[in-house]
């Protein structure tokens, strides 16, 4: 029995959403409180508390400019990504999108989620006109870091006082991804 039980592979799912159900709310919470005890918080340090970060996500579903995707794991939110488009009123930026807040939970890596929501914010960009995706990370997040460049992101930049964690400066890497194939190998 439980070879067979080894060889049940979990369900994988990334999508878009564009309301939260109260558990689907809940899950999320919960897997960004463990990605922020695991260093990787997008800004927060330590998680803060449940009413904050649920009203950070509510609030993320408000702005026009932000899309939402998230990884499910067995059908449990286990991590997300924004895409983030630069204010109607800036025309000269309109096709450049920002990938941000993108995270996943420990429990739930290994299974090629974080990429997969960098795909789906990918054909989604490409959809909208967006024709450069950048954005920038940790340097010490190495796992992210070998992710964004499998997928064809080039890192343009280096900042060595990018933010601040327990006490010490750490530096920061900056990335960018045509999606144009004309400009393809501009990047």
């Amino acid at each position: 029995m439980s070879e067979r039980l080894s060889a049940i592979e979990p369900l994988t799912a990334v999508e878009r959403i564009e309301s939260l159900s109260g558990r689907d709310l809940h899950d999320l919470c919960d897997a960004t409180e463990a990605a922020i005890d695991a260093g990787g918080g997008f800004g927060w340090l330590s998680p803060p508390p449940r009413q904050t970060l649920e009203t950070y996500w509510k609030g993320v579903l408000l702005v026009p400019e932000r899309k939402l995707f998230v990884a499910r794991l067995d059908k449990v939110i286990a991590g997300s990504a924004q895409l983030q488009r630069n204010a109607r009123n800036n025309e000269a930026q309109a096709e450049v999108g920002q990938i941000t807040s993108h995270f996943l939970a420990p429990w739930a890596r290994g299974h090629g989620l974080a990429g997969q929501m960098i795909e789906a914010i990918e054909v989604a960009a490409r959809a909208a006109g967006v024709k450069v995706l950048n954005l920038d990370v940790r340097e010490t997040q190495e796992r992210a870091i070998q992710v964004y460049q499998s997928l064809g992101f080039k890192q343009w930049g280096h900042h060595p006082r990018y933010a601040r964690a327990d006490g010490a400066w750490v530096g920061g890497l900056y990335f960018t991804k045509s999606l144009d194939q004309e400009e393809g190998s501009a990047a």
